[in-house]
């Protein structure tokens, strides 16, 4: 999850990969790309892995700004070619903005840092009901899933 930048800040709305025109960026060392880290940690997580902040710590500036997607084909190659990325599955938490005409971008983009068709990640948009810091406008979260399928014997 992230936070919104204040409002005027400057900051782009990346998600996926795809810039989302809106009137906030969210805050992050990165481009804070909440959908791309969500993504990249299921990833991690699926290998038995440390998480994103052991690869790419927000305290080393070489991450400043960085392409979250970028990242997230690093981490693709630092898991390996001995796995294969089944599937993804993501959803994104927020009320504003929707994400529906952006989804099969992200899919795309998702899928090309990873090495996959399109087909095997799924991106969802949901709200939270007004509940919580999404519901209040206040940020984005994302939440992913990523089955690995052994290489191994083939």
């Amino acid at each position: 999850m992230h936070a919104f930048s204040e409002a005027g800040v400057g900051r782009k709305l990346m998600l996926g990969g795809v810039e989302i025109p809106y009137e906030r960026g969210l805050v992050g060392h990165s481009d804070a790309d909440v959908l791309a880290h969500a993504v990249t940690d299921a990833l991690l997580g699926a290998a038995g892995l440390e998480d994103i902040g052991h690869y790419f710590p927000d305290t080393d500036e070489r991450f400043k700004d960085a392409d979250s997607i970028r990242l997230l084909g690093e981490v693709r190659a630092i898991v390996g070619d001995g796995w294969e990325v089944a599937n993804v599955d993501a959803v994104v938490v927020c009320e504003r903005p929707k994400i529906r005409d952006h989804r099969t971008e992200m899919r795309e983009n998702l899928a090309a840092a990873l090495g996959v068709e399109p087909g095997r990640i799924g991106v969802r948009g949901t709200t939270s009901e007004k509940l919580g810091f999404t519901g209040r406008g206040e940020g984005i979260a994302a939440q992913a899933v990523c089955l690995l399928e052994s290489r191994e014997g083939d």
